[in-house]
């Protein structure tokens, strides 16, 4: 049994994927949240073991969420659901910690094998081209280039804080910084 919290903006999204989880066996939805602060009391509460989150939830950062969730203890799996699921998401959600990426345009099956899969501890994420690195150096210019460099390869908040001379809350709100501003340009305009 996957417990499953849904986080979307959309109550017709919501109770869409309530439904068909709910239809598919193993696949048990344990809570639904609308925006960040009431996602963040649902996962501390329910304890899901995956959270399928929307990129964009008003007056919040996703990703930023997701960083926070995947920073707990003994954290679920996260598996953004978005309509922006394309390449220049890859990098993001990377930093952020998700474990995979699904465009909400698949079919439904497609969803229930991610689910499975991100649940199993398989990451799915869009590779990183070296093309799509030189852009993001570009776009977040050299102070942050470390930091990201050091996320992508997996090096903890503790000892980039350390490497970087930096204290643990500075490095968090330069990662939160980096997160917004790295959302696909298409999903900031969506309201």
């Amino acid at each position: 049994m996957i417990r499953i919290l849904i986080v979307d903006d959309h109550p017709a999204v919501r109770a869409g994927l309530v439904a068909v989880l709910r239809s598919e066996p193993g696949l048990v939805p344990v809570g639904a949240a609308s925006e960040e602060h009431e996602a963040w009391r649902l996962v501390q509460r329910t304890r899901p073991d995956l959270v399928l989150l929307d990129l964009h939830l008003p007056g919040g950062n996703s990703l930023a969420l997701c960083r926070r969730i995947k920073a707990l203890e003994e954290p679920p799996h996260v598996l953004i659901y978005s309509a922006f699921a394309n390449a220049e998401l890859a990098i993001p959600a990377a930093l952020a910690g998700a474990d995979g990426v699904r465009d909400k345009a698949e079919p439904i099956l497609g969803l229930f094998d991610a689910i499975r899969r991100v649940n199993r501890g398989e990451r799915l994420l869009a590779p990183i081209t070296h093309e799509r690195l030189q852009e993001v150096q570009a776009q977040i210019g050299t102070s942050d280039w470390p930091v990201v460099a050091m996320l992508l390869d997996g090096t903890s908040g503790a000892d980039i804080a350390t490497t970087l001379g930096l204290e643990a809350p500075e490095l968090e709100r330069r990662v939160e910084r980096l997160l917004a501003q790295l959302v696909p340009s298409a999903s900031r305009a969506r309201t």
